[in-house]
């Protein structure tokens, strides 16, 4: 189990979701007020903060508030435990991987012999 099992869990958690998912996608262009990433979703503000919270928890976001406008930014590095493990994933299936290959053209050799 990696040793960022828990920030995985959260950061997977805040990226299930599609909404979120659009809101990085916006917040990858810059920093933007809540106010203008509620607009495109259709939803009420309420259910964007929780969005907004569950991603900012996920240390995906940080937000700031000048006086009355809350602004909304991405934070890039948080997604790095993401892509260590998706790493090691990938360098155990390649392993896995070449070693069925390796068996399966042992077994072949030996079927031809």
């Amino acid at each position: 189990m990696t040793k960022h099992h828990q920030d995985l869990s959260l950061i997977f958690q805040a990226l299930a979701d599609p909404t979120r998912r659009a809101i990085l996608t916006r917040l990858g262009g810059g920093p933007a007020p809540v106010m203008e990433l509620s607009a495109p979703t259709g939803l009420r503000l309420p259910t964007v903060m929780r969005h907004l919270s569950v991603l900012e928890e996920a240390g995906l976001i940080v937000t700031s508030k000048d006086g009355r406008v809350r602004t909304c930014a991405i934070v890039p590095e948080a997604l790095e435990p993401v892509s260590t493990w998706l790493d090691e994933q990938r360098a155990v299936w390649e392993s896995r991987l070449d070693r069925l290959e390796a068996f399966a053209m042992q077994a072949m050799k030996e079927d031809s012999e």
